[in-house]
């Protein structure tokens, strides 16, 4: 039923992609400059927190030891992304984004929560470099745009819009952050058109990997690889609709299907079984897990009369999720590269954020077109709902508010502070923290 529904929807929205309309891109490479035919821009942020709460892993099996421990900081270098575009000509286009997080590649230690605070040497979390973004277009028309390539898959609000501009806390928002691939980029190709009051987009991507998935962070890991290419042996699908007919205000509903267990290296749970001598002995013992991964999300954003409002809410399911769970757990390879904590059948999260520009009320702030956001935001998110048959984990509820400011002394630049706080559980201690930051976004040409 549930792929029958999807199917339909997909099918409506193809259908009326010729009345679909003409709105900003929800792609910032896409925004290019159009000085010349070739663009380049990017974004970045640095961030300094300071976390009123333990960092040990063993923190939510036993709170009250950890209650009293000593505060910790961290500096980091979030993002730093270049964008690269090309216009050939003739409706030809090539656009690339490039990132590096936490400074550049390297090597790390890292304490792993999910392997009872095991140590672990990790070259990734040194520092990341990806190329985030790298698709060829062909434009058609205003209303019909085919894209091939490395592409940002848009399901929810931050997948959409991922820049540092784009929300007022230092880091991103945590809840889709923490339950959604993000942001979230595959190969595959994509339809999308603009006209009117509304902009659609239809992606067939690689699937989700089930391997990955795990407690902390739902479906997140999903879209990665371990191996050196992106397994694609199943596929998923995504589709976005956007609205803009109130002036100033954004409406999106986003989302994704596809099919997740036996999309792992090497393909051999799946298919028929035989014996040393070649003999069929019927099907392997996993063969029919599908592990099927449906989401949904609903998103706004509101920019008038001084105000900036944003909001999001995502919802997921996970087919199989109890059976995946007690695959993963019982993996005989030590070094598989799959964490062995259970994924749950389903997983929230929605939030709120509200700032208002103070400046616009002082005519030389205005003037020098300054603005100074005092801002609130609220979220809940779990990672973890587990089918009836499952274990509780009851520390991966957790909300979250708020409260700073933004100010930007030029549009492209924002300097950031907030003071947050994570509310967990009544057993387990809450998570307080200041950071502060400083972003940009834009084109250079």
């Amino acid at each position: 039923m549930m792929k029958r529904t999807f199917l339909g929807f997909v099918l409506f929205t193809c259908a009326t992609a010729a009345s679909l309309a003409q709105t900003a891109s929800s792609d910032s490479v896409a925004q290019r400059g159009k000085s010349s035919r070739l663009s380049v821009g990017g974004y970045g942020e640095v961030a300094l927190t300071r976390n009123f709460y333990s960092d040990n892993v063993y923190r939510y099996s036993a709170p009250k030891k950890y209650a009293n421990d000593p505060s910790h900081g961290r500096f980091d270098i979030p993002h730093a992304v270049i964008y690269l575009s090309y216009d050939f000509g003739k409706g030809w286009l090539m656009s690339s984004e490039i990132e590096f997080e936490h400074t550049g590649t390297g090597c790390a230690q890292e304490k792993e929560f999910s392997e009872g605070g095991e140590w672990e040497q990790e070259i990734e979390k040194g520092g990341e470099v990806e190329l985030e973004q790298f698709w060829i277009q062909k434009t058609f028309c205003k209303e019909f745009n085919v894209r091939v390539g490395h592409i940002i898959v848009p399901v929810g609000l931050l997948n959409t819009h991922h820049e540092p501009l784009n929300f007022f806390t230092v880091y991103r928002p945590e809840g889709e952050g923490t339950i959604l691939p993000s942001t979230w980029h595959d190969t595959g190709f994509s339809l999308w058109g603009r006209s009117g009051d509304f902009r659609y987009e239809l992606q067939m991507i690689a699937g989700l990997d089930a391997f990955q998935f795990n407690r902390e962070n739902w479906v997140q890991n999903g879209a990665g690889s371990s191996a050196e290419f992106k397994v694609a042996n199943k596929y998923g699908f995504a589709a976005r609709v956007d609205n803009y007919t109130i002036p100033g205000v954004r409406i999106g509903v986003s989302g994704y299907y596809g099919k997740a267990m036996h999309n792992s290296f090497p393909h051999d749970l799946e298919g028929d079984k035989y014996n040393s001598a070649g003999e069929y002995e019927g099907e392997k013992q996993y063969n029919n897990i599908k592990g099927v991964v449906a989401i949904g999300a609903l998103d706004f954003t509101l920019d008038r009369n001084n105000w900036i409002v944003r909001g999001n809410l995502d919802y997921g399911y996970v087919g199989d999720a109890a059976t995946i769970s007690s695959i993963k757990r019982n993996l005989t390879a030590n070094n598989a590269p799959y964490k062995k904590t259970p994924v749950g059948k389903n997983a929230l999260a929605y939030g709120v954020e509200a700032g208002y520009d103070v400046f616009s009320q002082i005519d030389r702030m205005k003037k020098d077109n300054q603005k100074f956001y005092v801002f609130g935001r609220y979220e809940y998110y779990n990672s973890y709902i587990p089918s009836p048959e499952q274990q509780q984990y009851e520390y991966t509820k957790k909300k979250r508010m708020a409260v700073g400011v933004n100010w930007m002394p030029v549009p492209q630049v924002a300097v950031k502070a907030e003071y947050s706080k994570r509310f967990l559980n009544s057993q387990y201690n809450d998570e307080p923290s200041v950071s502060i930051g400083v972003a940009y976004q834009g084109f250079f040409n």
